[in-house]
């Protein structure tokens, strides 16, 4: 199983950033205790803060991979473009936040991606992203 999981902006700097709002831990440290959780599942990794390559990666992995584990960021609210990237291909994809979005501020309850993805995990930290990962394993 090949599994690809993409970061939005800001998300370099887990473990850094607002650690009460996001933790303490980076993702390179939860990223390599999945990987040796998993050692069946060929994983990739990306991040990036810019718009443009997050679309290019979705496209690059989104035709040969079994699933797409994704957090937008804060493109979540404001990229047509990445929903629109996310409809363009066959890869199912699930949105993950970190943060619960819906009890932040009102402009973070809206997402383009939403409609694309095959669910949404918010709101239980850097644990949304293995059960995003569960999730795809069940359905296999």
């Amino acid at each position: 199983m090949k599994i690809a999981i993409l970061n939005g902006p800001n998300l370099n700097l887990l473990g850094k950033r607002e650690p009460a709002l996001y933790g303490h831990q980076s993702f390179e440290d939860f990223f390599s205790t999945l990987v040796s959780r998993y050692p069946s599942i060929t994983f990739s990794y990306f991040q990036s803060n810019v718009e443009g390559e997050l679309i290019n990666e979705l496209h690059r992995v989104g035709f040969d991979y079994d699933g797409i584990i994704f957090n937008p960021g804060g493109y979540t609210h404001t990229s047509v473009a990445i929903g629109d990237a996310i409809a363009a291909i066959r890869t199912p994809v699930l949105e993950v936040h970190i943060s619960n979005v819906h009890a932040r501020e009102e402009f973070r309850r809206h997402s383009f991606v939403s409609p694309h993805a095959v669910g949404v995990l918010a709101g239980l930290g850097l644990q949304g992203y293995e059960l995003a990962l569960q999730w795809f394993l069940n359905r296999a």
